[in-house]
């Protein structure tokens, strides 16, 4: 899962990367609204953490950009500002949550996963197709009751995959879902290739039907009925 701070207080940013890479988030990081606005123009994400209060422009304005853009990136704003009509607007322009600084980063954590299950498992914990069963909490993987055993980013395709089932996914977009805005600084994206592999061969020899099919010359796709 992609993250995107929006946060000039280095400190904070880095407490907060710190974190959620322990919880196995992708963090990127924008100090400023340009380089915010940059990012969002140019890559998605699952979660958003902004700060409104930036030192060359207003958070509010990177929110209308989001949603001029019909963008479905979540969006959590954290502030040091407790102004009811800074938090009434924010939430009218799309933001999914608020948050007050000085908070804890378990509960930041709790909120952002809250609202990637909301936006893209319906408000479940456990997804399951057929076989198939993901547990989210546990991030733990299932097939025919059998649980097996899969990296960090092989579990972060699966669930990249489920969460946009029946959409044709590029490698491209699935190199920067998995290395962030590093992809761009790749030769190619082979990688791509050997983790999508080796995340077909554990769920075929585990039993799991042919859901996740190659869609030569384009990318992958996830089939569900």
């Amino acid at each position: 899962m992609k993250i995107l701070i929006i946060e000039d207080e280095t400190e904070l940013a880095k407490s907060i990367s710190e974190y959620l890479s322990g919880e196995h988030y992708l963090c990127e990081f924008a100090t400023t609204f340009s380089d915010a606005m940059d990012k969002i123009e140019t890559f998605n994400y699952d979660c958003i953490l902004l700060d409104i209060m930036l030192p060359d422009g207003n958070g509010l304005t990177i929110l209308e950009e989001l949603k001029k853009q019909n963008k479905q990136d979540g969006v959590i704003i954290i502030s040091a500002k407790n102004a009811l009509d800074d938090k009434v607007k924010g939430l009218q322009l799309g933001a999914d949550d608020y948050l007050t600084k000085p908070f804890h980063l378990s509960e930041l954590m709790a909120r952002i996963y809250s609202i990637i299950r909301r936006k893209q498992f319906n408000n479940s914990n456990v997804v399951r197709q057929n076989e198939v069963e993901v547990d989210l909490l546990a991030k733990t993987v299932s097939i025919n009751h059998q649980t097996i055993t899969l990296t960090k980013k092989e579990f972060d395709l699966l669930i990249y995959f489920i969460g946009n089932k029946n959409k044709v996914i590029s490698k491209s977009t699935l190199a920067e879902h998995l290395s962030g805005d590093f992809a761009d600084m790749l030769d190619n994206h082979d990688f791509v290739y050997a983790h999508v592999k080796n995340l077909k061969k554990k769920l075929y020899d585990a039993g799991c039907d042919h859901y996740l099919k190659t869609v030569y010359g384009t990318g992958y796709k996830w089939e569900s009925n």
